[in-house]
């Protein structure tokens, strides 16, 4: 290979860049030059390619989101919109693709290989959903995003003898929450594994109240079967509970900022191993820490269910929460 191309798709989280940035220079060491696709599977197929150089992805590492922007794209979905990409990339003579994104993205990056085109893919997701690797680029750094919110809002629930609920991101799998009420000494948790209903958040925080603390906090995933304002609602207008209930949504602050030193090395490691997948012939495959080591899997195992979550931090959050 001469010729390859990288790009990122869906949404963004932090140290894709760092992914870039090491696509780019491992390539470069191997006498490959690399493009760079704008606006991820929508810039595929309106052929928006540009070659990124050693200075283009100089002094990245430390910025959040994607240099190279990303965008959602229906078209890319439909088997001719599948054909089209694969036209712009023979068009530009790219001989590879490293695709950076989520589950969607990386269901597109299986496509083009099984139309025979070589793409490697890397998991870049803060939900911590993606199956066969221990984590994603993007999530120690949202997680820690999270922690400081809600140790903020802690000392102002204690200042005010208030419960706060907290909304995160997780819209099918409730990683982020269940880590955040754990290291952040939660009162409960709700998650689209565990969907307990208003009334036993309302019942554990009235246990918070009853046993004398100052301040209670429920954690809530945004896939929990009902809507945080809902659960506000309903907890306010329950005289039992004893505190007065404030929400707080995070929304997207979770997925800016910089990233964490942990994001920026796992980044960069999967960044140098897809290269050197790619160039050594492997096809259809995403890139996976497990344990220690960096290894490849294929992107339909990656794809073939939600990463499940290990039970024992279930527990954890139970007995801890007391």
């Amino acid at each position: 290979m001469k010729r390859i191309a990288v790009m990122t798709s869906g949404g963004d989280s932090p140290g894709q860049n760092a992914a870039i940035r090491a696509v780019v220079r491992t390539a470069m060491e191997q006498g490959v030059e690399v493009y760079g696709i704008r606006q991820g599977y929508t810039g595929l197929l309106s052929g928006d390619f540009h070659l990124l150089t050693s200075v283009e992805v100089s002094g990245i590492l430390q910025r959040g989101g994607t240099i190279l922007q990303t965008a959602r794209n229906e078209e890319f979905r439909t088997p001719q919109g599948q054909k089209r990409a694969l036209r712009r990339l023979n068009e530009h003579n790219i001989e590879g693709l490293v695709c950076i994104g989520g589950n969607g993205s990386l269901n597109g990056a299986l496509k083009l290989h099984q139309l025979g085109f070589p793409v490697v893919g890397l998991p870049g997701s803060i939900d911590n959903d993606i199956n066969g690797t221990d984590t994603a680029i993007g999530v120690d750094t949202a997680l820690n995003t999270i922690l400081d919110a809600l140790d903020r809002l802690r000392d102002t629930a204690s200042s005010h003898q208030r419960a706060f609920i907290i909304e995160v991101m997780g819209r099918n799998c409730g990683y982020l929450a269940l880590m955040a009420s754990i290291l952040g000494g939660a009162e409960i948790v709700v998650t689209p594994e565990r969907p307990f209903t208003m009334q036993e958040v309302a019942k554990a925080l009235e246990d918070a109240y009853l046993r004398g603390k100052t301040h209670a906090i429920a954690v809530v995933a945004e896939g929990a079967p009902y809507k945080s304002t809902e659960l506000t609602e309903f907890l306010n207008a329950d005289p039992n509970v004893g505190f007065e209930i404030r929400l707080t949504i995070l929304g997207h602050i979770q997925r800016g900022g910089t990233p964490s030193a942990f994001d920026r090395l796992l980044a960069t490691r999967m960044g140098v191993k897809a290269v050197r997948a790619l160039l050594a012939g492997e096809s259809g495959v995403m890139t996976a820490l497990s344990g220690r080591e960096m290894k490849t899997i294929p992107i339909e195992e990656a794809i073939s269910k939600i990463r499940p979550i290990t039970e024992t931090y279930f527990e954890m959050a139970r007995f801890l929460s007391r």
